[in-house]
């Protein structure tokens, strides 16, 4: 029976079709003997295996790929190894990668993560609806102003209702609005973010109760809960299904990460190939756009017994060649690079406005308990979506509770 390299992946398939490619390229320049177990799960899934049940400390996984809100909890349990002394020239990776794709997983000299896959939050857009001329025409005699895409928050709603259109299965604006301590959470941030609030205040506490979060998240009510403009299953779409709803030619703008933009381009069941664009995440008053920095990296676990050919692959993965390989697939490469490819960008028009999405971003915040912090978070914005209860308690109350959780870790 062969040995086996047994890596977690997060259910997609772009990156499974990609990660097996590159594994049998590997293999075949490297005589290979072992075989590659790749299991694909869903986010919580995935979480639960390698960290909740110890699967990387303890050896049931060589590999995975872990996001960013994770990464803390990872090495603060022990649970993933240093990649440096594997490293023969660790200088390479800044050039190589963005500043912005290297951070999270370094930890003083410490580094546990190759980058993966990426893509900052962003505005997906519909060109052959804001680009027809009937349709500037019938907008501007309707809000006396010209069709563009939206820069602020009202105008996205704005236009955004303009095009919803349900009796022709196209819906104005997509929201990923589903609960997992995720995407909610997400779009938290960028509420705040977007109208000039910050996360965390000068003494390093989270602040969930801010001028910032009440303007916020009463924008997101009425937003949420606007039949005449958001697809109607908002709530029950993650990113990947908002994803495939905006492949799918059900919404004319779409709040999501860049990878799904980009997988409109090369997607076999695409509709709307050729018909897409992305733009800056919008603001609100006092605001300026602000996009969501988060990413996904090749980990390697304490307990692998395989970890110098769990470096190589990653390695390999991680070349140039195989980082357009996956983007190609329908990922979102991380190298400068990638950006800058005159293929990739020939396949997806606009995958050169990676580089300038990472100029202004954010990040959530590195810390141990952020887990607990999100699943607040979460619940709080799910109020303020399914309830009638007022948005300043709301808030109020999420925030002792982060209050008390501080106490508790500090």
């Amino acid at each position: 029976m062969k040995e086996k390299l047994r890596i977690a992946i997060r259910k997609f398939g772009p990156f499974e079709s990609a990660i097996q490619k590159m594994w049998d390229d590997f293999c075949t320049k490297n005589s290979c003997d072992v075989e590659l177990d790749a299991v694909a799960l869903e986010l919580h899934p995935l979480y639960d295996t390698t960290l909740k049940n110890e699967g990387l400390k303890q050896g049931a996984w060589d590999i995975a790929l872990m996001n960013t809100d994770w990464i803390t909890e990872a090495y603060s349990t022990d649970s993933i190894i240093d990649l440096m002394p594997f490293m023969k020239n660790p200088s390479e990776l800044a050039g190589a990668w963005s500043e912005s794709l290297l951070g999270k997983q370094r930890f003083g000299k410490v580094f546990v993560g190759l980058p993966f896959h990426n893509g900052p939050e962003c505005l997906m857009y519909r060109t052959d609806l804001l680009e027809d001329l009937e349709e500037k025409v019938a907008f501007k005699k309707k809000y006396h102003r010209e069709l563009s895409v939206p820069e602020t928050w009202d105008e996205l709603m704005e236009v955004a209702a303009f095009f919803h259109r349900p009796e022709k299965n196209l819906y104005g604006m997509t929201f990923a609005a589903y609960p997992d301590g995720h995407n909610t959470v997400f779009d938290f941030c960028l509420q705040l973010w977007t109208r000039g609030g910050q996360l965390i205040n000068e003494d390093g506490q989270v602040m969930l109760y801010s001028k910032a979060t009440i303007e916020g998240m009463k924008f997101y009510r009425k937003a949420l809960q606007n039949k005449a403009a958001i697809h109607p299953k908002s709530r029950e779409l993650d990113s990947v299904t908002a994803g495939q709803a905006f492949a799918n030619g059900e919404s004319a703008f779409s709040l999501n990460w860049f990878g799904f933009a980009a997988n409109c381009e090369v997607s076999p069941d695409s509709r709307v190939k050729g018909k897409v664009d992305v733009a800056n995440i919008p603001s609100g008053d006092g605001g300026e756009s602000v996009s969501l920095n988060a990413y996904w990296m090749y980990v390697i676990g304490v307990g692998s017994k395989h970890q110098p050919l769990a470096y190589d692959f990653i390695k390999f993965a991680t070349s140039a060649a195989n980082d357009e390989l996956l983007t190609l697939e329908g990922g979102i490469g991380c190298r400068i690079s990638t950006w800058r490819s005159p293929q990739v960008n020939q396949e997806i028009p606009y995958y050169y406005k990676l580089e300038e999405l990472h100029q202004n971003t954010e990040s959530l915040p590195r810390m141990e308990h952020w887990p607990q912090v999100a699943n607040i978070i979460d619940e709080l914005v799910l109020k303020v979506i399914n309830t009638e209860e007022d948005i300043e308690n709301i808030l109020a109350t999420a925030q002792q509770k982060v209050d008390q959780l501080e106490l508790v870790n500090s």
